[in-house]
């Protein structure tokens, strides 16, 4: 069986940002805290016995929405919650999302001191003028005290969120980005290109955004930065010093498993291979969450011909690629069923075999949707 982590949601947020499509509300009135601790309890407990788990865990992701809104009494008792239900690795990753806007010092070190170990903060920019652009509830300033108090905190791992290609921005707004993110000194640094996705406001009412080939010569540029600082480039928009990768969402990425508890919550889970490999998902709505008893959206059992691309899409995104011995690991499957697709990748030099491993070429990673459609069944 893969690695197992558990994904937990926690919807609410200050405000709605006019570029997000993740499942996030904003708030109105007093978060409903206690019973959303208990339907998530509730909803795990009923996903392990579902799924009969006996691994432990090796990682938790608190994601959302903004969970640092929640306070430190509500995540220790659902952190206390989770460990009565299932073991947990002794070297656990527990990573909780934050946004500048909510930093306080004496929460910060309540989280830290109840084992969360990893922070990942919602920074974006550096600059004022974009983060309004951008909706942003915080300011420059609050954005670079929230780092310093991590550091005060004991947070010894922590991820900064930038974006790139920004409504009315110059390439020299993300060079100044990256360095004032290097200069604060977090192990690891997500730089993403903003995109309008389908039911955001930007979707419906688009920006004006920076021309392809300045966004492409701009991330060149700041991709270099990183390097240069010692920032190794693991996946597609993920860079860090070394031995600091986010182990959760590499887990994602190598295709292992998660439980997915919370509103709008997804899971995958390996029951049998290759026959029984599970998708799941809650339901959206909070309100529907909280007073839905059996907490399941529904679930799908992913068709065997599509493992290939699912296991393709996902490994793909890691700069180490994959090794043939992973894909029958995690897959069931013989590793004839990856052909014809990927000898037609490596005779077009979007792929490249070196070491056993089989990854992206520079040309690959540039026209992944060209090498996705080849392993389409």
């Amino acid at each position: 069986m893969p690695p197992l982590s558990l994904y937990i949601h926690i919807p609410w947020c200050i405000k709605k940002c006019p570029y997000c499509d993740f499942n996030s509300h904003a708030v109105k009135g007093d978060t409903p805290e206690a019973a959303y601790i208990d339907a998530l309890l509730s909803d795990l407990s009923k996903d392990l016995m579902l799924y009969n788990i006996t691994r432990p865990i090796s990682s938790i992701f608190i994601g959302g929405g903004t969970p640092s809104l929640f306070s430190p009494e509500s995540i220790n008792r659902l952190l206390r919650g989770i460990e009565q239900q299932v073991a947990l690795k002794t070297d656990i990753e527990i990573t909780l999302e934050a946004n500048p806007g909510t930093f306080e010092s004496h929460k910060f070190a309540e989280f830290r001191a109840l084992g969360i170990n990893r922070l990942s903060i919602g920074i974006q920019s550096f600059n004022d003028k974009l983060l309004k652009k951008l909706g942003r509830v915080h300011s420059a300033h609050e954005a670079i005290i929230a780092t310093e108090i991590a550091h005060q905190a004991g947070f010894e791992n922590f991820n900064l969120d930038l974006m790139f290609g920004l409504p009315d921005s110059s390439p020299d707004d993300s060079k100044t980005d990256i360095a004032t993110a290097i200069g604060l000194k977090p192990t690891h640094i997500s730089f993403y290109q903003l995109t309008l996705e389908p039911n955001t406001y930007f979707h419906k009412f688009p920006p004006q955004l920076p021309n392809d080939e300045l966004i492409f010569s701009m991330q060149k540029h700041c991709q270099k930065l990183l390097a240069d600082q010692g920032y190794q480039q693991y996946e597609v928009s993920a860079y860090s010093q070394p031995g600091l990768q986010c182990r959760h969402n590499v887990n994602y990425w190598q295709f292992g498993d998660y439980l997915g508890i919370g509103a709008g919550a997804h899971g995958k889970i390996t029951q049998t291979l290759p026959q029984q490999i599970i998708r799941s998902f809650k339901p959206k709505s909070p309100e529907q969450y909280l007073t839905d008893t059996h907490k399941n959206g529904g679930s799908e059992v992913i068709a065997v011909a599509e493992l290939p691309l699912e296991f393709i899409m996902n490994h793909l995104r890691l700069k180490q690629g994959f090794t043939l011995d992973t894909y029958q690991a995690t897959t069931g499957l013989d590793i004839t069923t990856l052909e014809p697709a990927l000898s037609a990748c490596l005779k077009q030099e979007l792929l490249i075999h070196e070491n056993n491993h089989y990854y992206c070429s520079e040309q690959g990673w540039n026209f992944m949707d060209n090498i996705l459609e080849k392993f389409m069944p």
